[in-house]
């Protein structure tokens, strides 16, 4: 192995592919970026800027994960912080077997488990991150949402070069903290969106605000603390819990298009409001949240971005999809 390189055992069963579509969202993401087979993408750590490339090369029961560092010398330092990032983003050390085995009885939901087995939730590498993501996806489609985050990423983003190729990691506070409203106008944001997005970094710069400490707290406190920010309500605080804190027992249901793929995916004739999505997902509490990234990636395979392979393949450490053609029905991704 190259002395720039290194491995990670993620907690079976695993499978890359999944867990970086769910991450990633749509193929617009020059964020985090994925060619079939190797998640790319450029992170500014405390050790410094990286740009990271995850291969997994093992199968979905046994997965291994090898791991390319580019930008810092490979030191003991760097690679824990690096498999800490990695960690975080993929949820490596997320244990579902509670889960695979709760679905294993269930009719509907346990057929989106099968097809997506291996599949583990992500997070954003920060909360500061989640928040900026939810408030950018706020009243626009999914799809305009990271076209958004990408130019932000690129106009703001601390660079790493190689050759005359660039790649940015996601901006930090301070990155955004001396900005105007006006600077963030020009990359194609609302006045509104842009004052929430700066106050919210300054507050941070500052030291008035630590977002990272609501971790430590109940959802119900974490959820009033974020409602205190600006541009912040009810469903963008459940989406940074999911996305950002990482509670898998959270759907989401503040999200139109995460409340369409419920009741598309069980065949309801009446569009569910939030409170009939929660009455819906009792039954299969606590697990809101894994719920919400199955029935993504079911849209995701809905819309083609997902691709078969022959199933000898699923055991040979191959990043495909393997899955019956009756799930690539063509349709739209707007508001997953």
């Amino acid at each position: 192995m190259s002395r720039n390189m290194f491995s990670l055992v993620p907690l079976p069963p695993f499978r890359l592919d999944l867990t970086v579509w769910a991450l990633r969202r749509r193929p617009d993401n020059a964020m985090d970026r994925w060619d079939g087979q190797t998640y790319r993408r450029a992170l500014l750590l405390p050790i410094g800027l990286v740009d990271v490339a995850v291969t997994q090369v093992e199968t979905t029961e046994t997965p291994r994960l090898q791991v390319s560092v580019k930008g810092q010398p490979l030191g003991p330092d760097v690679e824990a912080a690096v498999a800490s990032a990695l960690e975080r983003l993929l949820g490596l050390r997320i244990d579902l077997a509670a889960f695979y085995q709760c679905f294993a009885r269930q009719g509907q939901m346990g057929q989106l488990a099968r097809h997506f087995r291996g599949m583990k939730p992500p997070r954003f590498n920060t909360v500061f991150q989640s928040v900026i993501n939810a408030i950018v996806s706020q009243q626009v489609t999914r799809t305009l949402g990271i076209r958004l985050l990408n130019r932000l990423t690129v106009t703001y983003g601390v660079a790493i070069r190689e050759g005359d190729a660039a790649v940015h990691a996601f901006p930090r506070p301070e990155d955004l903290a001396e900005l105007c409203p006006a600077d963030l106008r020009q990359v194609g944001f609302s006045q509104q969106k842009g004052r929430a997005m700066i106050e919210l970094a300054k507050s941070i710069t500052e030291g008035d605000l630590d977002l990272e400490v609501l971790a430590e707290l109940p959802d119900e406190e974490a959820v009033q603390r974020l409602r205190g920010l600006r541009g912040v309500g009810p469903w963008t605080a459940e989406y940074v819990l999911l996305r950002g804190l990482g509670r898998t027992h959270v759907f989401p249901g503040g999200v139109a298009g995460a409340r369409h793929n419920l009741q598309r995916w069980l065949h309801l004739a009446t569009p569910l409001d939030d409170v009939a999505a929660r009455r819906i997902l009792e039954r299969w509490h606590p697990y809101g949240g894994l719920i919400y990234f199955h029935l993504l990636l079911d849209r995701l395979a809905e819309a083609g971005f997902l691709r078969p392979v022959s199933s000898q393949l699923q055991t040979s450490g191959a990043n495909s999809i393997d899955f019956p053609d009756a799930l690539f029905r063509r349709g739209r991704t707007d508001g997953t």
